[in-house]
């Protein structure tokens, strides 16, 4: 078998493969957009009107909690409110993403000598884009981002029209190349706040687990596999001992 040949029936094989986390409804697994049940909800107007009023709702209803955040990041540490750092979104095409603060001033400058004195943490982040025990995270910052707190400026870049409520893991730039060609499939459609990843363990699995978790989304995401994806949201918000998050 020639080498394009093997990387094509490899590919076939990932597209029939099929990420379904614990109590996940099994009717989902078998679901196609814009087929079976509720399938006249899955095209993209419906799932953008969506994104519309809910991140409405989100922005207006939820104002007083910003402004809440908003003092109490001020009053933590030194340094501005929000964190903005450059995402790929659908198609490949670049935006910024907002974050309330969660990490000390020049956290990514800092990032730099942390790794380059301790291999084990470099080799920690070059596997995972993340340090589990990241000393640049502030206290307040650590709550916010077990509660996902600190995710909530982004309903604004939802409202834009840059990312979904639901949808796969909005990638840092970086990120791009270890997905290989399943990027391709990842970025026909937006990231979202909240996904499949977010509800199955977040930053506890694995790195090519996150990789299969977003490729499945990607492929068979529906109306009602979000609307599940929501509802499993809340309780990992509300309930944020042991979520992944950090």
């Amino acid at each position: 078998m020639t080498a394009n040949r093997q990387a094509v029936a490899e590919e076939k094989a990932r597209s029939r493969t099929y990420y379904q986390p614990e109590n996940f409804p099994i009717f989902f697994a078998s679901h196609r957009p814009n087929q079976g049940l509720g399938g006249y909800l899955d095209g993209p107007g419906v799932k953008r009107a969506f994104d519309i009023v809910f991140s409405a709702l989100a922005l207006t209803l939820g104002a007083p909690l910003y402004l809440l955040v908003a003092i109490l990041v001020k009053l933590a540490a030194s340094g501005p409110i929000f964190y903005a750092q450059t995402r790929v979104g659908r198609y490949g095409r670049r935006f910024v993403c907002v974050k309330f603060r969660t990490m000390i001033v020049d956290a990514d400058q800092l990032l730099e000598n942390i790794v380059s004195q301790n291999p084990a943490l470099q080799q920690e982040f070059k596997n995972n884009f993340k340090l589990k025990q990241d000393p640049r995270i502030t206290p307040l910052g650590r709550f916010m981002r077990m509660t996902s707190l600190d995710e909530l400026p982004q309903f604004w870049n939802v409202l834009k029209g840059d990312m979904s409520v639901v949808g796969p893991r909005p990638l840092v730039p970086d990120e791009l190349k270890r997905y290989g060609s399943a990027i391709h499939t990842v970025l026909e459609v937006k990231p979202g706040i909240t996904g499949l990843w977010q509800v199955s363990g977040r930053n506890d699995i694995p790195y090519d687990r996150r990789i299969q978790i977003d490729v499945s989304y990607s492929r068979y995401h529906s109306f009602s596999m979000d609307l599940w994806i929501l509802f499993k949201t809340v309780r990992v918000v509300l309930f944020p001992k042991g979520n992944g998050a950090y």
